[in-house]
């Protein structure tokens, strides 16, 4: 995981989003500041998003840190704060971070992962020839049994999203592909190569 920088919410969203998912929150009786009823069901209005939210931040994982393509319908809305947690933010741009399926699967409604948007840098490390991922050795205990949390709780260092990212990297190298190009498609890639001067 690397920090990602939240972007303006896109024109339409309060018209196609929030108004009409606030609405539907009030004409069923739940309270905007609450949690939600156990096993309630709410309206997805934040489908109506996921391209804007797509475009906004790349196409990149908030979590995973590598680009997917919106077509092949593999991109979610995570809603960082869960649904079923705070009702009125299940309809609020702020409160989402794009997502594979995959993360926003794993993540669920738990609330031990860090937060994108409020990363510091540097917390997380890459082996680049093995994919293998894990928190900086240099963190105080704290610091880094909250990002170890982060990485079990997602799955960041299973054998998929490490064979993911050994792949990117060495297809960097055999193909001799641009730097920037590394930078756009996988951005954790590209941040921990450039720490380590191998690009």
């Amino acid at each position: 995981m690397i920090p990602v920088q939240a972007q303006p919410e896109p024109t339409a969203f309060d018209a196609d989003v929030r108004k009409k998912g606030l609405a539907y929150l009030q004409k069923h009786g739940f309270l905007l500041d609450q949690p939600l009823p156990p096993n309630a069901e709410i309206e997805p209005y934040w489908r109506a998003c996921l391209t804007d939210l797509h475009r906004a931040y790349g196409g990149v994982c908030a979590y995973v840190g590598v680009f997917f393509e919106r077509v092949m319908g593999g991109g979610s809305v995570d809603h960082f704060i869960a649904k079923s947690a705070n009702a009125g933010l299940a309809y609020e741009w702020s409160n989402y971070r794009l997502a594979c399926s995959t993360m926003n699967s794993r993540k669920r409604d738990y609330n031990d992962v860090l937060d994108p948007f409020l990363l510091a840098p540097d917390l997380f490390r890459l082996q680049l020839s093995t994919g293998h991922i894990y928190a900086n050795p240099t963190l105080d205990a704290a610091p880094m049994r909250i990002v170890e949390e982060t990485i079990g709780r997602l799955g960041l260092d299973d054998p998929q999203c490490r064979e993911m990212r050994a792949r990117w990297y060495q297809d960097y190298l055999e193909h001799q592909l641009p730097a920037d190009y590394l930078k756009k498609k996988a951005p954790f890639i590209w941040v921990e190569a450039s720490r380590q001067g191998l690009l």
